[in-house]
This record gives C-alpha cells, sequence and structure tokens, in this order.
C-alpha cells in the first residue's frame, strides 16, 4: 500500500493541517468489528485508556510485520504479558510455551486458544475457552493427524476423551462435566512425567477429585485415555471379547430357533387346512383353552419391569450415543438439568425395586412361591429344548411334548434374573462413582461400564429377539398374549399341560 492510500489529500507540500489519523476500519472493517466486540474493545468503550488497540498488539503502523511470520509469534506472548504477566509467565513453563521457545511455530500461543481480535472471557458462550468449546479447541491440534505425526503425539486423545463418560455428557451439553483443562490445567500444561503436572501419578488423586471428592489413590492405577479394541485395560479387553462372542451366539440361536418355530406355524395354519382346523398338535380331541399363567401380583411386577426396562433402554442409550436422532429428545434441557442420567437412575431404582419385591414374596406367600417353583431348571429341560430344536429344524419329524413352564419360560426368567444382579450391580457402581473411586482402583469402574453396556446390548436383543416373539409374533398368540393383563393366555396347548386358575395371592398372608 502506497501512503496516499492511507493519507490522502497529502500528496502536496505542505500538508493540510489538522489532518485526521486515518482510522484501520477505513480498510480491516470486519476486524475492527470483531475487536469492539472483545474485552480489549468493550474496555476501551467504558472509558479505559490502558486497554490495548490495534497499535498495541501490531505495532507502529509504519513498521506492520506480517502476522505468521516466526518473529511476530514469538512476540505473541511478551505483547499479552504486558498486561498478563502472571499468566504468560505459567505458559512459559507449560509445555506449549517451551515449544514455542524451542523455535516450533505450530505450538499454540495465546491467540491461538482465545482467539485474535473477539477475544471473548471465557464465562461467554462464545469465547473460544469456554467450557462448551474446550474441546473443539484443544482438537484444533490434538485432531490434526499431520501435527501428531510430527511431533509424536497420541492421535487418539481426542477420539477417547469424545468416548468416554466425560466427553459423552460434554457432546450432550451438559456445563459442569469434566473437560480437557480441567484435567490438565489451563496455562501451566505440564506432561504427566513432570511431578508437579495436575496429571502425573501423584497427584491425579487431587485432581479428580476436584470434581469427585473421596476419590482416593487407587484412581491413579489405570489409564485414562483408551479406546476399544486399541490400548485398553486387560480386564476390559477380557469382558469385551466374551461379549462379542457371547451376543451373536445366543441372539444368533434365538433367531433361528424363533424363525424355524415361526414358519412351521404359519405352514401348519395357513397352508394346510386340515391341521389348522383339528389343532397345532395335529390331536383331532384338541380343544383350545385359555389357560391360567399369571396372578395379579405377578402382573404388577411385570408392568414395573416392563417400564423401567423400557426407559433405561432408551435413556442408557442416549447416554451411549447422544447425537442420535432418537436421542434429542432428551437432550433438549441437558445443558441446565441432567435429564438423561436422572430418569435413568430413576427406572434403575424401579426395577431394582421390582426384583426385591420378588424376592420377598417368595418367602412371604405359599401360593406365588409354588408358582415359582415351576420355573425351577430341571435337567429334563435340556433333552426338552434340543429335542424341539431339532423338530424345528425339520432334523426330527416327531413333535416333542412341551411342559407348561418349559426351556422357553425357564431360559427368559433365568435370564433376566441374572441380567438383572448384573445390571443393578454395575448400575450401582457407576451410580456411586465417588464410592468406587475411593475404595477401587479405576479399571474396575472401567470394567463396570463395559460390563454395563455390553449386557444391555444382549438385554435389549434378547427381549426383541425372544420375549417379543413369544408375546407378540408367535402365531398361536398374535397379535399378543394377554396373560401380563388378564392372568389368562390364549396360547393352545395339549390338555395334559392346561392348569385350572389358582386363588390370587394375598401377600399380608
Amino acid at each position: 500500500m502506497g501512503c496516499a492510500a492511507c493519507h490522502p489529500k497529502h500528496e502536496e507540500h505542505p500538508h493540510p493541517a489538522g489532518a485526521v489519523k486515518p482510522p484501520c476500519a477505513q480498510c480491516h472493517e470486519a476486524v475492527v468489528k470483531e475487536d469492539a466486540r472483545g474485552v480489549h474493545g468493550q474496555q476501551r468503550a467504558q472509558g479505559n485508556a490502558a486497554a490495548p488497540d490495534c497499535g498495541v498488539c501490531h505495532g507502529d503502523v509504519h513498521e506492520l510485520k506480517r502476522t505468521r511470520t516466526p518473529e511476530f509469534r514469538t512476540a505473541v506472548p511478551e505483547t499479552c504479558g504486558m498486561c498478563h504477566t502472571e499468566v504468560v509467565e505459567r505458559f512459559k513453563t507449560s509445555v506449549h510455551g517451551k515449544a514455542l521457545t524451542r523455535g516450533i511455530m505450530d505450538a499454540p500461543l495465546c491467540t491461538d486458544c482465545h482467539g485474535e481480535h473477539s477475544i471473548l472471557p471465557h464465562s461467554h458462550p462464545s469465547s473460544f475457552v469456554h467450557r462448551a468449546h474446550i474441546r473443539e479447541t484443544c482438537e484444533r491440534c490434538h485432531g490434526d493427524v499431520r501435527l501428531s505425526r510430527r511431533f509424536g503425539l497420541p492421535a487418539d486423545r481426542v477420539v477417547s476423551f469424545e468416548a468416554s463418560y466425560h466427553g459423552l455428557a460434554g457432546r450432550a451439553g451438559s456445563q459442569s462435566v469434566a473437560n480437557c483443562a480441567s484435567c490438565h490445567g489451563v496455562h501451566d500444561i505440564l506432561p504427566s512425567s513432570d511431578p508437579k503436572s495436575s496429571i502425573h501419578p501423584s497427584n491425579l488423586a487431587k485432581t479428580c477429585g476436584n470434581c469427585h471428592p473421596g476419590a482416593g489413590r487407587r484412581f491413579a492405577l489405570g489409564p485414562v485415555h483408551w479406546l476399544e479394541g486399541g490400548k485398553e485395560p486387560p480386564p476390559v479387553k477380557w469382558v469385551r471379547n466374551l461379549y462379542l462372542f457371547l451376543i451373536p451366539a445366543v441372539v444368533g440361536l434365538m433367531i433361528l430357533h424363533n424363525l424355524a418355530d415361526w414358519i412351521r406355524k404359519v405352514l401348519r395354519l395357513r397352508f394346510r387346512a386340515r391341521a389348522a382346523a383339528i389343532g397345532p398338535t395335529g390331536n383331532p380331541s384338541f380343544t383350545r383353552a385359555w389357560e391360567f399363567r399369571m396372578h395379579r401380583y405377578e402382573r404388577i411386577q411385570h408392568v414395573l419391569l416392563a417400564t423401567s426396562f423400557i426407559v433405561l433402554v432408551w435413556t442408557g442409550f442416549a447416554l451411549k450415543y447422544p447425537d442420535q436422532w432418537w436421542a434429542r429428545p432428551l437432550l433438549v434441557w441437558e445443558s441446565e438439568f441432567a435429564v438423561r442420567g436422572t430418569i435413568h437412575r430413576i427406572a434403575g431404582a424401579v426395577m431394582i425395586g421390582a426384583g426385591l419385591m420378588h424376592i420377598v414374596s417368595l418367602f412371604v406367600n405359599r401360593t406365588l412361591r409354588t408358582h415359582w417353583k415351576e420355573l425351577w431348571p430341571r435337567a429334563s429341560d435340556l433333552s426338552e429344548g434340543w429335542r424341539n430344536f431339532l423338530y424345528l429344524l425339520g432334523i426330527t419329524k416327531q413333535k416333542p411334548r412341551l411342559s407348561a413352564h418349559g426351556y422357553v419360560e425357564k431360559a427368559e426368567y433365568w435370564a433376566v434374573a441374572w441380567g438383572s444382579v448384573v445390571m443393578a450391580i454395575t448400575g450401582v457402581m457407576l451410580w456411586a462413582v465417588q464410592y468406587t473411586l475411593a475404595w477401587l482402583p479405576k479399571r474396575w469402574l472401567d470394567i463396570a461400564t463395559a460390563v454395563h453396556f455390553y449386557e444391555a446390548v444382549l438385554a435389549t436383543l434378547a427381549i426383541v429377539v425372544w420375549h417379543f416373539y413369544a408375546v407378540i409374533f408367535d402365531p398361536d398368540v398374535y397379535p399378543m398374549d394377554t396373560a401380563w393383563l388378564t392372568g389368562f393366555s390364549p396360547r393352545a396347548r395339549e390338555p395334559h399341560e392346561l392348569h385350572e386358575p389358582q386363588p390370587e395371592p394375598v401377600i399380608s398372608d
């Protein structure tokens, strides 16, 4: 730019008297507006003459340097230090400050984190260093594959954080959950090997104790940043591999069993008129009857269990996958109130309460206890299930006689009982995280998290594939087995399996 671009009408000598100093907005209008919105511009507007302006940071207008030159970048901390002396001194001792001193121009400095012209206080929602944007600010460097490879930095730090409890809660809008700065510090960020670092093993209990009062030194035992399938704790890897085998195997067998059962029944009911007319067993003396299956107290337990389970599935997976469309209704107020977590814990308490109701009822009521004994496993259940499975697959021609409460009902009941205990124990550990961290190493929390998630996946698939088929999609009861509403089932059974309704139990007895 020539002189006359900023100083018009100065071509002649002598120059006009009283010429106004040309404003920077004459060329840099957008930048000046950004500066006016920042803390420095607001301070000047309020009459603070000491607040820095363009010239303080960029130098004399006739001696300007390009902002991307090494000279300008290395001078930025010194410029900011004219006002923010203490902060800059801490920055110089940090990993970022030392890197800049060594001449690494890609090292972040003041303006990279706080902004250049529109610098806002950290409490402002639009600030780069606001709690809601800390991860994004750090991600500019620590999520950059090129920089990670160039300087040998771990490339999975941002990804592993996003997959953690803190990252998931932050993505959902939580304003109180820990972020990068909560653990690593702000200006005095040091490597974990430095005894003064907030993430040094000797300091982790104190650092984590800021959010988790009472977290003991055991919390430092175990990795913090890890990914499934990557450098995860060995016990977590064992749990994951176990469930990755168990879930496809169990659910696959369920699908095969129910699909074969559905095909046989559809062929029998829809394409074999004579067989459909005389009944599902081919026995002409067969008569369809409504069988008594559930007492009133058992139906109440079932409603509590079913309702709490559905809510747990929705809110639980919304905690794990907050970006999905079905999770969004729960995130509307997440920044002000932990909707998902609160509802999830309430539903968990209801499920635990329903389980305790069930256990107590078996001790205090003989009728319920007698009915429950029909679900006690027997050796004959294995042979009955195996023979029926062979029949459904067409390997054998003779349909076996099934018990009134056979392997189908027993497998489901005991799976629910086992799953409820596992989910309750791991859920309480995650709920009472302060006590867990006070007494157990962090790896136990990681194990509980993995078990809780994979058991939830297995339970959800089992309910959808096994239970929903038995009570909804089974052609013998479609569109629904009404036993959970009325106590009586429309399922067609052989005469020897029919039971007369028993008196409704009274718990006070």
